[in-house]
């Protein structure tokens, strides 16, 4: 192929509180030769995602942070636009942790062979990715959701949070999801079928709001939050109940460590169980999900709702930072070109 310029967004400074525009910057680089083996893919829908948030801080964890003038991380789906793998065909499309870019070079390995005939190929990025995957084992595997339970989900309009509330409801839970507009709160309750859901920016007594929607106890509480949400929940749990953390993205952007209630006691007398999560811990197991979440989609029973920015690779700083501020409903994407 002739030579091609690949753009990029990357990290420009570490960012204080919430990320700005100025923390990070366009690059441009040619696209290298391919070797033998190696495939090039042309990057159609970026994910942006809260996680992101913490790889660009210098602070060690689970995941390596992006160096200073690295590319930003981030999975992405594409078409593969030359190959020299026999694997993967020209035409075909793919996804794995492509970066915020316009062109990926790969060999191969930790792909996923993807087919837009199934569903359409943003899916690949949310309800039928690691979106829904992390959504899927974090209630059934971590929070062991039962038919008859009383699941509360925070953060219930994002991404995530929105395909934990409607698994919950396909299996036989009382679906009880918190968001922060009364049109996300309309959209959990008249679109995904949750129970109740309630906005919490407009609240002042959490627990009591709560125990309102929740009669009888929170036997599964889902947390993308953190926070005064998730100390609102404690004194609400059943003896037994598990707490998934997925995330807590009231604490990505805070300068300062926040001061909270000290509720350990709690989980004495409640037997309750808070176990973390990460995705990855569960790859062996994700055709399962793959599986099941396809049949789900396939019935008509999990839907989604996609916010896709435009403009290219420029847009994915906005999006993200939109992101952040709690400005999407459902997934949050970026299309970097036409499919």
């Amino acid at each position: 192929m002739a030579t091609l310029t690949n753009r990029q967004i990357r990290l420009a400074r570490r960012p204080e509180g919430f990320p700005k525009p100025g923390d990070f910057r366009l690059a441009s680089e040619p696209v290298a030769d391919l070797q033998a083996g190696q495939l090039l893919v042309r990057i159609a829908y970026l994910s942006v995602d809260p996680y992101m948030r913490g790889r660009m801080s210098d602070a060690k964890s689970y995941v390596p942070p992006i160096p200073l003038d690295g590319v930003m991380g981030g999975f992405a789906v594409g078409k593969v636009v030359e190959s020299k793998n026999p694997a993967f065909a020209v035409g075909s499309y793919v996804g794995a942790d492509f970066g915020w870019q316009e062109y990926a070079v790969s060999d191969g390995k930790g792909l996923r062979t993807i087919d837009p005939a199934v569903a359409p190929l943003t899916t690949a990025l949310g309800v039928l990715g690691m979106t829904g995957m992390t959504a899927y084992f974090g209630l059934l595997r971590v929070g062991e959701a039962k038919a008859g339970q009383t699941v509360v989900v925070s953060g219930a309009a994002g991404a995530v949070g929105s395909v934990v509330g409607q698994i919950a409801k396909i299996k036989g839970c009382i679906v009880v999801g918190s968001a922060g507009t009364d049109d996300k709160v309309e959209y959990l309750t008249k679109e995904l079928g949750f129970d109740a859901a309630f906005n919490y920016k407009t609240t002042p007594d959490l627990t009591a709001k709560l125990r309102e929607l929740a009669p009888a106890g929170i036997d599964v509480y889902f947390d993308n939050v953190g926070g005064s949400f998730t100390d609102a929940v404690i004194p609400l749990l059943n003896v037994h109940a598990r707490v998934t953390v997925c995330g807590q993205i009231s604490q990505y952007n805070l300068e300062k460590p926040e001061p909270g209630p000290r509720w350990l006691h709690q989980l004495i007398v409640k037997r309750a169980r808070f176990e973390g999560m990460l995705i990855s811990d569960f790859a062996p197991h994700f055709p399962e999900a793959l599986r099941d979440l396809t049949g789900w989609y396939r019935e008509g029973k999990l839907k989604f709702a996609e916010q896709i920015a435009t403009g290219g690779i420029e847009a994915a700083p906005a999006a993200f930072i939109g992101m952040l501020n709690g400005k999407n409903l459902g997934k949050q994407l970026v299309q970097i070109s036409d499919a």
